[in-house]
């Protein structure tokens, strides 16, 4: 196998408000590990190697801090991330209200009319608790023109 420094590496940025499971969704891909309880992030760095496009790839994963007293350090990772998960709440209506202001800011930083970013619905396993319909997140990825998942 080739060494890890002639693998295509891709830089992605996991941003969204405090507490919509950033770190959780993070980890459950890298480690396969659901984590229940709630730790706010400052920041943490996670690489997995994965096959993209059918070619052997490593993806650095940065998970960042949703609350508001850390939104400084958003431009510094936003200048690096050459792909970008929005990550809001089912069950938090201000989550997903929040993602137009990160999208904007991306664009803004990266100065371009478009970049890389994918707009993920998250805590699904909370239904009865959901206060933003698939519909929602639909209108605001086709606004946003970005990918939803």
């Amino acid at each position: 196998m080739a060494a890890s420094k002639d693998l295509t590496e891709y830089k992605l940025v996991v941003v969204g408000g405090g507490g919509v499971g950033k770190s959780a969704l993070t980890i459950q891909f890298i480690q396969s590990h659901f984590v229940e309880e709630y730790d706010p992030t400052i920041e943490d760095s996670y690489r997995k190697q994965c096959v993209i496009d059918d070619e052997v790839a490593v993806l650095d994963i940065l998970d960042t801090a949703g609350q508001e007293e850390f939104s400084a350090m958003r431009e510094q990772y936003m200048h690096t991330g050459e792909g970008f998960l929005l990550v809001y709440s089912i069950i938090d209506r201000n989550s997903f209200e929040e993602i137009p202001k990160f999208y904007r800011q991306i664009l803004r930083v990266k100065d371009r009319p478009e970049f890389p970013m994918v707009l993920v619905a998250n805590k699904a396993d909370l239904e009865g608790e959901r206060v933003v319909s698939g519909p929602d997140g639909e209108g605001l990825a086709a606004e946003l023109k970005v990918r939803r998942n």
